[in-house]
């Protein structure tokens, strides 16, 4: 990121003819669900007999969730007994040709000899109709909604070079692990969760603690274990 902390633009464009059509991609700390949101912050720990913090106040755990931007479902999907159904008004593609169906499919095929394989089974793949473009130098890592366990499905995660890549589309495949899954997944549900990152060689350096690397660990430790909150306060940016 800049050191001057000034803003970096993800650019985000759909064809002329699906401008207001569709929903747009939006920050994921404008798509939080209803769940984060219901949950208590603090609810009572049988073990330690007292009332702890849950994960609505893990710093870690929400701004993951937070973090980067959600692509979204383009229209209702039904599902009802295993088949997908869907009706949309999309028009039809002018100066550019565009899918108009809200999903695809892969052949199972093509994850044999994977964990994503069941025989008769496809996986399924969430349209994308907006093309997606990165500053130089940087790629996109898509993945599933962070922490998104109530989603019908999973989404695979994948790395796109968005800085080059970004004329045409990047479509999410997905496995859809509900199998007792019916209704509507409605339009605008996240499919896809994006994150900026900077290519940069990384090589891992392991090595022993110091004794003043052990010292600060174990006083570390010992604050955190003392004062609640410590990296909320202290440490998070």
């Amino acid at each position: 990121m800049s050191n001057n902390n000034e803003a970096i633009t993800i650019k985000f464009r759909c064809p002329a003819e699906l401008e207001g059509k569709i929903p747009p991609p939006m920050p994921a700390s404008l798509g939080l669900p209803g769940w984060l949101k219901a949950m208590p912050t603090q609810a009572f720990n049988t073990m330690s007999n007292r009332e702890e913090d849950t994960v609505k106040r893990c710093p870690p755990f929400v701004d993951a969730m937070t973090s980067g931007f959600l692509l979204p479902l383009i229209c209702d999907l039904k599902v009802e007994n295993g088949a997908i159904t869907w009706d949309n008004d999309l028009p039809a593609g002018g100066a550019l040709e565009f899918p108009r169906s809200p999903v695809g499919f892969h052949d199972e095929s093509q994850v044999v000899g994977s964990p994503l394989f069941e025989p008769d089974r496809f996986v399924i793949k969430f349209v994308n109709l907006w093309t997606i473009e990165a500053p130089p130098g940087y790629s996109l890592f898509f993945t599933h909604p962070v922490n998104r366990f109530d989603l019908p499905f999973t989404t695979l995660t994948g790395m796109v070079d968005c800085d080059l890549f970004h004329d045409s589309w990047v479509h999410f495949p997905a496995r859809w692990h509900d199998t007792s899954f019916n209704g509507v997944l409605p339009k605008g549900t996240p499919v896809a969760q994006c994150f900026p990152v900077k290519r940069e060689n990384w090589v891992a350096q392991t090595a022993a603690m110091t004794p003043d690397e052990t010292s600060r660990a174990q006083e570390l430790t010992n604050r955190m274990a003392r004062e609640s909150g410590l990296y909320r306060r202290q440490f998070r940016t």
